[in-house]
């Protein structure tokens, strides 16, 4: 029987000699495989099903050019669907018995078909195997944060609507600067969660092509259908130079974190408001009990610790990106260094991910203090607005601008709600058109 890690050629070779040097040998063997596979196969269990699928075409592929009889494509794409199968129902595992996730395709496929099964690795390197799993799984999570982004900014709109003559104060730097409402407030949030998802589909765009076929980097000499694979697996375009497929690992990734780091920056600016918000000191808003927790120690308090968590998230991401920057100043073609692209493009979607997916929760279960965004607006922050009225009557705006200056206890029996109804210029608190934002929602 073969085993797994007998299947590649990293894989080192019994050693001949005396028992005692044969047993430092395999100990030594192994401490190289495991820091050169690391948490390759782990890590591959995200890749997994898309790796099948491209199996799956590629040797649709190799039947189109006599490689495999109708007969054998049939039995070897049985054989995948029943892979896929067993791993999705935990029935296979993918873990530390293989190298990696391609290698445990071949060892199953040479498990149940035999010879026929080592037929599947005809005109492909392990390199373009991980490209085309790889880009797979990437443009499904670009589709995910789209769908999420999308979901954000509807919650956001509706939001939006239900409160948008709700009164709250304004801050610039941190301080009370005019009247302002929570549905001016949602629907920032709404439009740039509109624009992530602008984003993510157009990134999803832009990695949109097709890798499988290019081998090591130089192409094969087989007449391979890269058009059909490219059709079959569902990609806009090829990808055409084998050695740009090269050059594009680690590239494509850093694009599909940027368009996470995009929602995920807005999350953090969001994450901060309700934690300042949700303060004793502002007291302007309450979360959901399920996104605070309990002190340990302190009776009286109960801390915004998910929202803190879904703060700090960015500084993961970025992380991830710069690990990946880092490591790709590398000349053209396959580097070995490429394999640690993986983990942060993995871990940074998946955590980034996860994070976004309870925001959609977390705003539609905020408490609006009323009463208490009411108090905090002072007469000073009517001045701004008497300052506008008084150079539409003809005072010129900088003369009107001092003559309020510290002045502003005529303005301390101005009403807020008229305020937010003055204030019609495009996309401010009487005039937030959101309608146009959900005519461009639909359109993403």
């Amino acid at each position: 029987m073969i085993k797994p890690k007998q299947l590649w050629a990293t894989s080192g070779k019994e050693n001949k000699a005396t028992e005692n040097k044969g047993t430092q040998k395999n100990e030594l063997q192994q401490r190289v495989e495991q820091f050169m596979s690391g948490q390759d196969v782990i890590l591959d269990q995200h890749l997994f099903e898309f790796d099948i699928q491209a199996s799956k075409v590629h040797a649709q592929a190799l039947q189109r050019i006599d490689i495999l009889s109708p007969v054998e494509l049939d039995q070897i794409s049985a054989s995948l669907g029943d892979l896929l199968s067993q791993f999705a129902k935990g029935q296979f595992v993918l873990d530390q018995t293989f190298e990696d996730g391609h290698s445990a395709i071949e060892y199953y496929l040479t498990e149940q078909l035999g010879d026929l099964g080592k037929k599947i690795h005809t005109g492909r390197s392990r390199n373009d195997q991980v490209a085309v799993a790889t880009r797979l799984y990437c443009k499904q999570s670009l589709l995910e944060l789209k769908q999420t982004c999308v979901q954000i900014s509807q919650v956001c709109l509706t939001q939006a609507e239900q409160h948008a003559d709700s009164v709250m104060p304004g801050y610039t730097h941190i301080q009370r600067a005019v009247v302002s409402s929570w549905g001016l407030w949602f629907a920032s949030f709404a439009e740039s969660f509109c624009d992530n998802a602008l984003l993510a589909q157009q990134t999803l765009d832009w990695i949109d092509s097709n890798p499988l076929g290019t081998a090591a980097g130089y192409g094969v000499n087989l007449a391979l259908d890269r058009e059909f694979t490219t059709a079959a697996l569902g990609f806009s375009r090829m990808q055409i130079n084998p050695m740009y497929v090269q050059n594009s690992r680690g590239k494509f990734e850093l694009q599909v974190l940027t368009a996470f780091k995009q929602a995920m920056l807005d999350v953090r600016r969001l994450a901060w408001d309700l934690s300042l918000f949700t303060s004793e000191e502002f007291n302007l808003v309450r979360l959901p009990d399920l996104f605070s927790t309990g002190s340990s120690i302190m009776p009286n308090k109960r801390n915004p610790d998910t929202v803190e968590l879904m703060r700090a998230q960015y500084a993961k991401l970025v992380g991830a990106y710069n690990e990946i920057e880092s490591l790709l100043s590398l000349p053209s073609g396959y580097q070995r260094d490429l394999q640690n692209t993986k983990a942060p493009l993995i871990n940074g979607v998946t955590d980034a991910q996860l994070c976004l997916e309870l925001v959609p929760e977390l705003l539609l279960g905020l408490d609006i203090c009323h009463e208490q965004c009411a108090k905090a607006i002072e007469p000073a922050m009517f001045a701004t607005e008497k300052a506008i009225e008084l150079a539409k009557e003809g005072v010129p705006f900088r003369q009107a601008y001092q003559q309020l200056k510290d002045n502003y206890q005529e303005l301390a029996q101005r009403s807020p709600q008229q305020a937010l109804h003055n204030r019609v210029s495009p996309g401010a608190c009487a005039n937030l058109k959101l309608s146009e934002l959900a005519k461009r929602l639909e359109n993403v």
